[in-house]
């Protein structure tokens, strides 16, 4: 009888090297949603690069390329109504329309994140990033045609 504890233990070992070998081809079939970002983690002057080279393409938005207003808030100066704003807490996407204004999307900086968030439409939106600098507000109005950063008091 010496050779039944030496079969469970070669049992044992061989049904956890299969359930070791499932589970490694379980992670790779799904790929890397489970461990982390495809192609991992950016940077955020590589955010930067890809949406330079990505907004140009979407209807009338253009990238960030203008230097900070009075306000503090860096403004692009697109073809159309639609305008790219960037402050050290974000950037965000802003368009004038019949209704008002409205935030057509957002996104907070490396380090912050969005607090809170009126989109609109109306006379004027924000958005608040939170981050290690504290709080970074974002208010946009239309005069004329292009949103433009109210100005902070």
């Amino acid at each position: 009888m010496p050779g039944r504890p030496l079969l469970a233990v070669l049992g044992w070992l061989a049904t956890a090297a299969a359930a070791l070998l499932i589970g490694l081809a379980a992670i790779r079939l799904v790929g890397e949603s489970i461990s982390g970002t495809p192609g991992g983690v950016r940077s955020q002057e590589e955010v930067r690069r890809a949406l330079a080279t990505a907004l140009p393409s979407a209807a009338g938005v253009t990238p960030p390329t203008a230097g900070p207003t009075p306000s503090g808030v860096a403004v692009t100066s697109p073809a159309g109504a639609r305008r790219v704003l960037a402050t050290t807490g974000g950037t965000a996407v802003a368009e004038c329309g019949p209704s008002g204004v409205r935030l057509v999307s957002w996104a907070p900086a490396q380090g912050y994140r969005v607090r809170d968030v009126d989109r609109g439409p109306d006379e004027h939106v924000e958005v608040r990033f939170a981050g290690p600098a504290g709080e970074d507000e974002l208010k946009v109005v239309c005069v004329g045609s292009p949103p433009v950063p109210q100005r902070r008091h």
